[in-house]
């Protein structure tokens, strides 16, 4: 009886605890994927010449590569200390 009552108190004292789905580090590369998007499509905007490189090819590219950095933000899993 007393085993059981042990563990109720675990399980409560663990359900009351809070912990984050994602770390620290997760979160930065989060926000550093949403700056490289920004910077793509600011490259994208303007009122300058619409068949350029930079709006063409680099602007596309840079803003695949923030999407693809936000990915990897959700699916990176830090070491443990």
């Amino acid at each position: 009886m007393a085993k059981n009552n042990a563990q109720g108190t675990n399980s409560a004292t663990n359900a009351n605890k809070a912990s984050f789905v994602f770390r620290k580090q997760n979160y930065q590369l989060f926000l550093l994927s949403i700056f490289i998007v920004v910077v793509g499509f600011f490259l994208m905007a303007g009122t300058e010449d619409i068949y350029s490189f930079a709006k063409i090819t680099l602007a596309p590219f840079i803003v695949v590569v923030g999407f693809a950095v936000g990915f990897l933000a959700i699916l990176y899993k830090p070491k443990s200390n």
